[in-house]
């Protein structure tokens, strides 16, 4: 499953040091939740308007906590690029301090800082071990991150240098200009259509006083979901919330996003570009977070493109064709329609042969659906893995994020594995032939272009 809360972000943490660092290592590589129960969420909401969720975790004396907030790229404004340039801004001065002095107050206490924003969040917290000298440090400091940011000048200019480069170095890469192309194509209009970091014209006319407004804006305890998972009674989780966004104004929730449009018709887009390899996309809009077909659609397209190796994209274009090595489908849910997409690399010689083949086997699982024992292998896969996916407090900070941002059940995760079996062949033949429309499709094709095929 691929979720907003991974893909796109920008992360910076602070390496760990000392006995006290090893130890938080150990504990994270080691521990595991038992699979036998999922975990019970505790939720409330402070007086000023953050939405929290906690989770007791007694297992290790760590605490994860995470703020996040709906201030992604989509609510740059048509300027992209400065979402991330304000939530990467934020550790980099804070109540006076240097980026330096903030790096070394969490690596005192052998703590780590995250930040990082993506389409719809944008996201701080920090991960410390719970004994009160180590966890109080990381606490404040992550307060003073949270609420007294400095925005100084030299970082601004510094990280939105860094980020000029990194625009750069995408104009260079097949797959980050197919990626673009893309998303463009699929989202029209709509503010998912631009990179989250940016455009080399969007970052040409940023202001640093557009970043302070921004961050005066979005990052309101309205507009915060708290999480927590660790080893912290009820009454700790309670005060620890309340240090970290009572400094915050109320501030308002900001306007629902447009809706994503559906296609009207079939794109291509062709792009030349001297590589060896062609890189292909073809989708269009998908599902959302909280969609009614959400779980039978992340079913169908289990073994279609999403189970790897064993997946029937990766058998008939790989094995039996040879025409590429890695052939993929996937969801990409988000808080609008997300992208349905089939991505892949093949031999510039191949391409049209491989691009005929993967639209003949989508139509095909669009037309048929899948047989009884390809649905029977994936919900074993799904439901056999899907306690892997929230074994340590990490995997379940981020599941839980997820619930609290998009406003899913509390009881989301209890029921996850029974709204899987739910899912049978009917259901998915009823959903493919609704929601995925092969005539309709985004084309996306990067790499040298030739007359012939070899």
């Amino acid at each position: 499953m691929r979720s907003d809360s991974v893909a796109g972000f920008r992360q910076k943490k602070f390496a760990m040091k000392s006995v006290q660092s090893l130890a938080l290592l150990l504990f994270s590589i080691t521990f595991s939740l038992t699979a036998a129960a999922t975990p019970q969420i505790q939720t409330w909401q402070t007086e000023n308007g953050a939405k929290v969720l906690f989770v007791p975790a007694k297992e290790i004396p760590m605490l994860d906590v995470r703020i996040v907030f709906d201030a992604g790229s989509a609510r740059d404004n048509g300027l992209s690029g400065l979402a991330m340039l304000t939530n990467g801004l934020l550790s980099e001065g804070a109540a006076g301090k240097t980026s330096q002095q903030i790096a070394e107050a969490f690596e005192s206490v052998g703590a780590q800082i995250e930040y990082s924003a993506a389409r719809d969040m944008a996201l701080v917290g920090v991960r410390s071990l719970t004994e009160p000298r180590y966890l109080s440090v990381a606490i404040e400091s992550l307060k003073q991150v949270l609420t007294q940011p400095d925005f100084p000048l030299d970082a601004y200019q510094r990280e939105l240098n860094h980020m000029k480069v990194s625009v750069k170095a995408r104009q260079q890469s097949p797959s980050a200009l197919a990626s673009e192309a893309f998303n463009k194509a699929v989202f029209g209009e709509h503010p998912y259509a631009l990179p989250s970091s940016g455009t080399k014209e969007s970052l040409e006319r940023m202001m640093l006083d557009e970043v302070r407004a921004f961050y005066k804006k979005y990052y309101v305890a309205s507009n915060a979901t708290v999480v927590l998972v660790g080893n912290v009674e009820r009454k700790q989780a309670e005060e620890i919330v309340e240090q970290l966004v009572s400094a915050l104004p109320t501030g308002e929730k900001p306007a629902p996003l447009p809706e994503v449009k559906q296609l009207d018709e079939a794109k291509k887009i062709v792009i030349d570009y001297p590589s060896a390899q062609t890189h292909i996309f073809v989708g269009q809009p998908g599902t959302k977070r909280g969609d009614k077909d959400y779980f039978t659609l992340y079913v169908a397209n289990h073994p279609f493109g999403g189970s790897g190796f064993t997946s029937r994209l990766v058998n008939v274009i790989r094995e039996e064709h040879g025409l590429a090595y890695s052939v993929y489908s996937y969801f990409s849910p988000m808080r609008e329609l997300g992208a349905f997409a089939m991505g892949m690399q093949t031999k510039t010689g191949q391409t049209e042969k491989a691009l005929k083949l993967l639209n003949e086997q989508l139509r095909k699982y669009v037309a048929e659906g899948p047989e009884e024992d390809e649905l029977a292998a994936s919900l074993s896969n799904i439901t056999g893995g899907f306690p892997l996916n929230i074994d340590s407090n990490g995997k379940l900070l981020e599941y839980i994020a997820m619930i609290g941002f998009y406003d899913l059940p509390i009881d989301y995760l209890d029921h996850f594995i029974d709204n899987v079996k739910a899912v049978d062949v009917d259901m998915i033949n009823d959903a493919l032939k609704r929601r995925i429309h092969p005539d309709k499709m985004v084309t996306v094709v990067v790499g040298k272009q030739q007359q012939n095929e070899k």
